[in-house]
């Protein structure tokens, strides 16, 4: 029905901590779905120097098409602002500021907001999915990882320093 009427896209967007199940919640919800009409786009954590930019040709170049649907395995634009949330709630909470106003996050949340609004104008519907994962058990397949030779491949060090941040990117996640 929505590649025979050919008027609007439909993108997905799952974001979740890491070892939350981002691949495998795709790989479930997606399993009826004709994979023709159907565009999986993976995206690495973003480095210090792209958590900088708010827009991002590289998921500009991964829309879906009108007719057809996009999932992105961690939004980069999301994560940018995630990234920069990070960093500067952990600046604030140094400073006694409170991180949890959203004037925090100033232009890049706006950008995101502006660009989300924009791909709905022109026939994108947008559909966001936050796979929730306890700080315990994030711990538990970080281990699991380790424990398992076929899953060593997931395992990275960056990880582990990235669950300090754990609270500034709740709190990222819910704004």
């Amino acid at each position: 029905m929505l590649y025979a009427q050919d008027s609007w896209a439909v993108l997905l967007i799952f974001q979740a901590m890491d070892a939350a199940g981002k691949d495998g919640a795709i790989k479930h919800v997606m399993s009826g779905i004709n994979p023709q009409g159907c565009q999986v786009a993976s995206f690495k954590a973003p480095s210090p120097r792209s958590r900088i930019t708010t827009t991002s040709g590289a998921c500009q170049k991964r829309l879906p098409e009108r007719g057809h649907i996009g999932i992105f395995n961690r939004f980069l634009l999301r994560e940018s602002a995630s990234g920069a949330r990070a960093s500067r709630a952990s600046r604030q909470a140094e400073a006694a500021v409170d991180p949890g106003q959203q004037e925090d996050l100033g232009p890049a949340l706006r950008d995101i907001c502006a660009f989300e609004r924009y791909l709905t104008r022109n026939g994108i519907a947008i559909r966001k999915f936050f796979l929730h994962i306890s700080h315990a058990e994030q711990k538990r397949r970080f281990l699991e990882r380790l424990d398992t030779p076929e899953k060593n491949w997931k395992f990275s060090a960056a990880d582990i320093a990235e669950r300090r941040y754990w609270r500034e990117y709740m709190a990222a996640y819910q704004t």
